[in-house]
């Protein structure tokens, strides 16, 4: 059986996972790594996954893109895959951050946090691609009049977050690269 190893940025990504995958990929084995931030995955990125040693393991390395370029920074993690002798590795960017994919499904917004009447600014144009939203994180706090915290957010909106939806293309790309994996 394979065994999937998600390589994170930050903390909030991994309590999105541990909602999320139960109903994206049922069953399955899988272990998040969690490192402090950016820079801390992309100097220690090569190190953990030479020293992972859980046979059908496949790695999947997620990163917010922030203000850089989307093709520099991921060409950047796949150059550091190959290094670390695993060339197969899936590398996914959120566009700009995980909050994006948060924006891109309201409803799951709404659901997580508990808060009502969310769900009807999905029409909205900024919430139909959020990717392109320059601090998504900011705009989701004051969506939520500041209830959205990273951690605890993450954790409860995972839960509910649609694996079909498709506003956010980083999302869907995530999503579509984890069902290929498998």
């Amino acid at each position: 059986m394979k065994h999937l190893v998600f390589l994170l940025e930050e903390p909030s990504a991994r309590e999105m996972l541990d909602a999320l995958l139960p109903q994206l990929v049922p069953g399955i084995s899988y272990r998040c790594i969690v490192f402090e931030g950016k820079q801390d995955l992309e100097k220690n990125l090569v190190k953990k996954i030479r020293a992972y040693r859980v046979p059908e393991s496949q790695f999947i390395v997620l990163r917010d893109q922030d203000a850089g370029n989307c093709c520099r920074i991921k060409q950047k993690l796949v150059e550091l895959c190959k290094k670390a002798k695993k060339p197969d590795c899936l590398v996914r960017i959120a566009c700009r951050e995980l909050e994006s994919w948060y924006l891109a499904d309201l409803r799951a917004v709404e659901l997580g946090l508990k808060i009502s009447g969310l769900t009807k600014h999905q029409k909205s144009k900024k919430y139909r691609s959020p990717d392109y939203l320059h601090l998504p994180s900011k705009e989701l706090k004051q969506l939520t009049n500041n209830k959205y915290q990273k951690v605890a957010g993450s954790r409860s909106i995972g839960a509910y977050l649609d694996c079909k939806n498709k506003r956010s293309n980083s999302f869907r790309v995530f999503i579509e690269g984890i069902r290929k994996m498998l």
